[in-house]
């Protein structure tokens, strides 16, 4: 298990996307998706590689949580139909 946690501060601008802040990053990151966002904090911090948390704003919040009820159906159990 990861014993370094690297917590970062998560916002949303519409032109933008998300964008990431912490004293550990050299400049702030932005990405359209979290799971983007993610896998560019994880790329800057090699060979590191700490346990990431993402604190969302209320911007951030909300735009994950449309992004939730508007996006794509998600599969039921086993792969069948809704």
């Amino acid at each position: 298990m990861r014993d370094e946690r690297l917590e970062v501060s998560v916002s949303f601008d519409e032109r933008r996307g998300y964008i990431a802040s912490a004293p550990d990053l050299r400049q702030p990151v932005t990405a359209l998706s979290l799971g983007g966002l993610r896998r560019r904090i994880e790329a800057m911090m090699l060979p590191a590689a700490p346990l990431i948390i993402l604190h969302l704003n209320r911007a951030a919040r909300l735009e994950r949580d449309r992004r939730r009820l508007t996006g794509r159906p998600r599969r039921s159990f086993a792969g069948t139909p809704p």
